[in-house]
């Protein structure tokens, strides 16, 4: 362990190799076989379980948990406390550490908030950014430079793709298909008169929907089970389950082919 700095209250498995200049804080867990890079910093109480990796200069916050087999790359920052703005409508207060399930992959550039969750084998593209209170599935995809914002769920098998801009407050559902630069809302007032406060609502999307690249969905909208969003719709109001809709707004075209339906994949 020559070149590094670990607390005597750390626990380290067996098997660690760090690279130089790495700092392991207090109270931090780290299990066997864990490859740690140079001018890592592993902050108080944070547990890394066994064979993780982790890329240079990268910061683990404290109180985060990264399960058995994740792979952290360089100038990834996993468990940030956000900074709020005066005006910011996301909750303030204390803050669990961010939490990652066995075999999740973190990109890097990545930036992952304090208090969100991570179910196993997630993958998280460089350059993305997760809020705070966020809760991701199994096996979603959260692509490049993708933004998700505070107070989100996505479920299960999700994935969103490069580009999209996930707002706070939205429900995805399992099995959902988000394509490049999406972009969804929440604010009809855009932050202009405190009525906005009553009535921020991010959309819903059910489970298995599927929304085309550059399209837009407007505040409150539910988007139905197995729902099709065409490319660079405009959505400003709910769709049904199994609609194929489209257009600027978007309008029902025709159902859903039953041999594109989930259920017969």
């Amino acid at each position: 362990m020559s070149g590094i700095l670990v607390h005597p209250e750390a626990s380290i498995g067996e098997g660690f190799v760090p690279a130089p200049f790495a700092v392991i804080d207090e109270r931090v867990v780290i299990g066997a076989n864990v490859r740690v890079g140079s001018f890592v910093h592993v902050c108080a109480r944070a547990m890394i379980g066994d064979g993780s990796v982790i890329g240079d200069h990268v910061t683990i916050h404290e109180d985060a948990i990264v399960g058995a087999g994740c792979t952290i790359a360089d100038f990834a920052v996993v468990g940030k406390r956000p900074k709020l703005g005066k005006r910011s409508t996301a909750k303030a207060g204390e803050l669990s550490g961010v939490i990652l399930g066995d075999g999740c992959s973190v990109g890097s550039h990545t930036v992952l908030m304090a208090g969100s969750t991570f179910g196993s084998g997630c993958i998280v593209g460089d350059n993305a950014g997760v809020r705070e209170r966020c809760a991701v599935g199994d096996d979603v995809v959260i692509g490049r430079s993708v933004t998700v914002e505070n107070d989100t769920v996505i479920g299960s098998r999700t994935k969103v793709q490069s580009g999209a801009y996930v707002t706070a407050y939205v429900t995805i559902e399992e099995d959902v298909f988000i394509a490049p630069m999406v972009v969804t809302t929440n604010d009809n007032y855009m932050g202009r008169t405190e009525k906005r406060l009553a009535s921020l609502k991010g959309c819903t999307i059910r489970r298995g929907a599927r929304v085309g690249g550059g399209a837009h969905i407007l505040p409150g909208v539910e988007i139905g089970e197995e729902a099709f969003i065409a490319a660079a719709s405009v959505v400003t109001r709910d769709v049904p389950a199994g609609t194929l809709v489209m257009g600027a707004p978007a309008r029902p075209v025709r159902p859903v082919s039953e041999d594109e339906l989930l259920e017969n994949q």
